[in-house]
């Protein structure tokens, strides 16, 4: 009897083991602080940069990402909206001049 579960019902006795969360699951776009100055010259090209306060501002959540990393080097000044960022990357977008703005520097912005 065993052999014939085996041979020809192997899935008798149901699944195995867990499935993992769908929280663990999520895709997160990331883009690296090298990347900012072809993304850039890309928005311009197509006539779809912004500017605020004299600098080029970058509104990453809306253009599909949701993380900025620090490889790479950005010589240009940009203000830059992002859900989440490295140090690093930070440190790296301030010392060209630039500023990455939180969801209540935007608001703020905004309102005045």
């Amino acid at each position: 009897m065993w052999t014939y579960t085996i041979k020809y019902e192997p899935d008798y006795f149901g699944r195995r083991g867990f499935t993992s969360p769908r929280s663990l699951k999520q895709k997160i776009n990331v883009i690296n602080v090298g990347k900012l100055s072809e993304l850039v010259n890309k928005l311009d090209a197509q006539k779809q940069l912004e500017k605020k306060d004299g600098k080029t501002f970058l509104d990453l959540e809306k253009l599909g990402y949701q993380k900025l990393l620090a490889t790479g080097t950005i010589d240009k000044p940009v203000l830059v909206k992002v859900q989440a960022w490295s140090e690093s990357a930070a440190k790296k977008i301030e010392e060209a001049g630039g500023q990455i703005l939180k969801e209540q520097e935007e608001t703020a912005e905004t309102k005045d």
